[in-house]
């Protein structure tokens, strides 16, 4: 956990640098594709999945360190040998996993999130799931395992693969001329993230693209379609937790209506997107129908609100830094607590990008928390080591924040055009 959290602490500052250059670019070449609401929400969805997997919180049925203990026929080194092969098996179950959570009912749950922006920039590579609580195919690694590729390698392996797949979320940059039949580039998964029925569970590869030309669901961006970006059912929020629960939700309210059993127990391994007969007439759900005419999520904002939002997540950053870097100075059971503190503030001030009047409930209980913590340690997790006074500067914030969201919800948003509201 505590090595993974520095990891992050180096990577997340390039990866904001670089959407800010994005921002910066686009806005110059006239063509900006990072709205800075739709930014916050990404953002805080790689926070919440980053949090998530400091502290550990998922399982593994099998794990490749048993894996490797029980079928390996040799065992390498830590050379580059060992991570050659660890990265090219690594991008096989990439492909594959990707693949099935595009396709199988309830595996759609933990990747829906990556695909909900409805805007296609590096932000949006940050949308990671926090429900992918189970890890079902470490079977993949099979191959790795019986030459003996240590774990340690693959450890280290898996979050560079992820990393390495940030680059290529961007509209800037067309086709790259050769390199197109080798590596996955932003044609490629612009095709990916689109819902034209066209492009519709296409090109699957993280890293390299003959996966998807070798099991046949390769596609080439077309010049004449353009890709729209999202998903066919649109989350209509920037609250990344309620995004990643939005399709288990549905999927257990359609197996709790089902009349058959048939349908109760098989709904979850249909196509994704599957319901029972007659249910999309008796229990609609909100449905894209043509990808060239439906109105985007919450593109009518005060600069008010968007100025408060990208300073919530900036703070929460702060926040962030702070649990990642002292994973181990915080400690059991303490890092929970923190972690369930930086959640609920992700959950409040999203709520608040909703325009939702239940933001200042949130918000209020995001202060009791703080103030229960603080009065109970007398200090917010030993940060007053570092600076004396930290205790203060938090709490300023917090009742700040607290009658930020006061103003927003009771006067801003009452004085709002009502195509404001409605957005």
């Amino acid at each position: 956990m505590e090595e993974y959290g520095k990891i992050l602490i180096i990577a997340s500052p390039i990866f904001l640098v670089l959407i800010i250059i994005e921002k910066i670019y686009g806005i110059y070449k006239k063509e900006d594709t990072v709205p800075l609401i739709d930014s916050v929400s990404s953002v805080s969805s790689g926070m919440t999945n980053s949090v998530k997997d400091v502290l550990g919180l998922s399982l593994t049925f099998i794990s490749y360190e048993w894996l490797v203990s029980k079928i390996a026929f040799q065992h390498l080194e830590a050379n580059a040998l060992s991570y050659f092969i660890a990265f090219f098996v690594i991008d096989f179950y990439g492909y594959w996993s990707h693949r099935w959570a595009h396709q199988i009912n309830f595996l759609w749950n933990k990747h829906a999130i990556h695909h909900s922006s409805e805007e296609f920039n590096l932000a949006c590579a940050l949308r990671q799931p926090i429900a992918s609580l189970l890890n079902l195919f470490t079977f993949l690694l099979i191959p790795a395992a019986l030459l003996g590729v240590p774990a340690k390698v693959i450890a280290i392996t898996l979050p560079l693969h992820l990393f390495l797949q940030f680059w290529y979320h961007t509209k800037h940059i067309k086709k790259m001329g050769f390199i197109e039949n080798i590596l996955v580039t932003p044609s490629h998964h612009r095709v990916h993230h689109a819902i034209n029925p066209e492009y519709l569970d296409k090109n699957h590869s993280q890293i390299f693209i003959f996966w998807d030309k070798l099991f046949g669901t390769f596609q080439a961006e077309l010049d004449d379609v353009p890709p729209v970006f999202g998903i066919t059912r649109p989350a209509n929020t920037w609250n990344p937790i309620r995004i990643n629960f939005q399709h288990l939700i549905l999927l257990i309210s359609d197996a709790w209506r089902a009349e058959n059993w048939k349908d109760k127990l098989t709904i979850w391994f249909q196509p994704t997107g599957w319901r029972p007969a007659n249910f999309e007439e008796k229990y609609p759900v909100k449905k894209i129908e043509n990808v060239f005419n439906f109105e985007k999520y919450g593109t009518q904002n005060s600069q008010k609100l968007i100025f408060w939002s990208v300073t919530q997540v900036l703070i929460t950053l702060l926040f962030v830094t702070y649990l990642f870097d002292n994973v181990a100075k915080i400690g059991l059971p303490n890092i929970f607590i923190y972690g369930f503190f930086i959640l609920i503030t992700i959950y409040s001030y999203s709520e608040l990008m909703d325009k939702n009047k239940n933001a200042i409930f949130w918000e209020g209980f995001r202060l009791a928390i703080a103030i229960g913590i603080i009065s109970f340690y007398g200090d917010w997790f030993g940060l007053n080591d570092v600076l004396s006074f930290s205790t203060y500067i938090i709490l300023v914030y917090l009742i700040v924040s607290f009658l930020a969201t006061l103003y927003f919800v009771q006067i801003d948003f009452k004085t709002e055009p009502r195509s404001f509201i409605n957005s």
